[in-house]
């Protein structure tokens, strides 16, 4: 059995969800790196959701890089995560084309990249409280025993006034298990990438940590740590041999702990960031204010 029917025989003995019969379509695709998102009215309760239709091949190549391992459904790995900073999934399955399917609360708001792209006045004076919640989000993905590895602003939904935000897409998320974290997987995006996965070294949860200090960062200062060229995996070629700008030279008035500990988890060595996501948590908590 070749991987992509081995791939889809794994829910062959599940009902397969026919969208037009249950779902009016209210908002067309929005299409992602390995999926495409509708926003959606279920005809029988009238509730809003979100619908999350992966593109099958692009799976297919993702899990093909785990020959012999039992990679968890996307799907299956969202719904167990439970977090008042993390999207609600109700289901997941098939779709009657074959395609994986996600359903989810449906959330009114901005991705955070683009009320960073546009330096949206909504997000000033409030970065403090939306870091904790993205670093308490990650901590429950790392209890639950998980390396998300795409932790960048495009996977964080704003609420409309910015005063919290939640966690999306589990599409690389990986078990945090040897088997799993061993060298070559250069997966997620490359301005937020960890060097050890750009370089091919073994992996544990601290390439999150990282992420997310390059999110904070980027968050509070508006601008990356290192200078985006080519927006590539060369771009992250530079994370462990140029030394990151200093937060403090574009944000001068920050808090002298929370810029050090934003300085801190994108060191270049992982023994040099906080060791865990609840101690980033804890640190976070005890800072109380954004700047000086």
């Amino acid at each position: 059995m070749n991987l992509l029917k081995k791939f889809t025989s794994l829910f062959a003995s599940q009902a397969k969800l026919d969208i037009a019969s249950r779902f009016e379509i209210l908002k067309e695709a929005v299409s992602g790196t390995m999926s495409e998102f509708y926003k959606v009215r279920e005809h029988s309760t009238g509730r809003t959701l979100g619908l999350k239709l992966l593109d099958l091949e692009k799976q297919q190549f993702f899990d093909s890089r785990f020959a012999g391992l039992t990679r968890p459904k996307e799907g299956e790995i969202a719904m167990s995560l439970i977090h008042p900073c993390i999207v609600r999934t109700i289901e997941h399955g098939l779709v009657t084309t074959g395609q994986q399917y996600v359903l989810m609360e449906y959330l009114d708001g901005k991705g955070l990249n683009s009320l960073i792209v546009d330096r949206d006045p909504m997000l000033e004076g409030k970065q403090l409280v939306l870091l904790r919640q993205m670093a308490d989000a990650l901590a429950c993905v790392h209890e639950a025993g998980y390396i998300h590895r795409d932790i960048c602003p495009r996977n964080f939904i704003a609420a409309p006034d910015c005063r919290s935000c939640k966690l999306i897409d589990f599409g690389l998320t990986l078990p945090a298990k040897p088997e799993f974290m061993a060298p070559g997987n250069r997966t997620g995006t490359p301005n937020y990438m960890a060097p050890e996965i750009v370089r091919r070294r073994p992996t544990d949860q601290r390439v999150d940590i990282f992420s997310l200090g390059v999110t904070g960062y980027r968050l509070i200062a508006y601008e990356l740590p290192w200078a985006m060229v080519e927006g590539t995996g060369r771009d992250a070629l530079s994370h462990d041999t140029v030394p990151p700008t200093d937060i403090f030279q574009l944000r001068p008035k920050l808090n002298p702990d929370l810029g050090a500990l934003i300085m801190q988890c994108i060191d270049r060595e992982p023994r040099n960031r906080p060791q865990t996501a609840r101690e980033l948590v804890d640190a976070l908590q005890r800072i109380k204010r954004l700047d000086a």
